[in-house]
């Protein structure tokens, strides 16, 4: 018996200017965040100007349509974000993002969607942005303040992870917070440091 195999615009820039850092970095935070791969580029080859002009075109009516007929359906958006920085056009997902967030600035995915497709092409002062934004405006969602200490330890950029964390604490978060604040000194070997955190963090939660 043979067995059949199965099928298988308006942009916005509120960003600051741009830094680099090295593709270890970039690796690094792939490998321990799992994030989303950049989608390749159209399978079919575009050489002509004209042509790839007319298919970005088409595309992007076709994602505009999507969400003219549903704003508030935040996986249109995301997939046109990501779209655009399949194509190499950046600023134009940065200004997509920038507009679903004028949509539903609570939206939790949206933010980190956005970071880290700043991330993933290494404009580490517009993630900061974007993060910094989103600790601001949703200070109780956990989610941004340890990807915003993660990045900066990635960085070694550690008197402002310290900074991060200590306006993290300063929203007297539940222990985990704490905790994670604790091993990050203990991983430089700040002792005193370490016992301050322990000082404050047992006023906080006495129990």
């Amino acid at each position: 018996m043979i067995r059949g195999k199965a099928a298988k615009t308006k942009v916005k820039n509120k960003a600051p200017a741009e830094i680099q850092i090295t593709a270890e970095q970039i690796l690094r935070e792939a490998k321990e965040r799992e994030l989303e791969i950049v989608p390749p580029p159209p399978k079919q080859k575009i050489s002509d100007p004209d042509e790839l002009a007319d298919y970005q075109l088409r595309k992007r009516k076709a994602f505009e349509d999507n969400i003219r007929k549903n704003r508030s359906s935040f996986s249109n958006w995301i997939k046109y974000a990501k779209w655009e920085e399949s194509q190499q056009e950046i600023q134009r997902a940065r200004s997509i993002y920038e507009r679903a967030l004028d949509v539903d600035y609570r939206n939790i995915k949206i933010w980190l969607k956005y970071s880290q497709m700043e991330m993933r092409n290494r404009q580490i002062n517009h993630a900061r942005n974007v993060l910094d934004r989103a600790v601001l405006i949703l200070p109780r969602v956990n989610q941004f303040w340890y990807k915003y200490v993660y990045m900066e330890e990635m960085l070694q950029n550690l008197s402002g992870c310290r900074q991060v964390f200590e306006r993290w604490m300063d929203w007297e978060p539940n222990e985990q917070a704490w905790f994670t604040y604790v091993k990050f000194e203990l991983r430089y070997n700040e002792i005193d440091r370490v016992r301050a955190i322990y000082s404050r963090f047992v006023t906080v939660h006495p129990e």
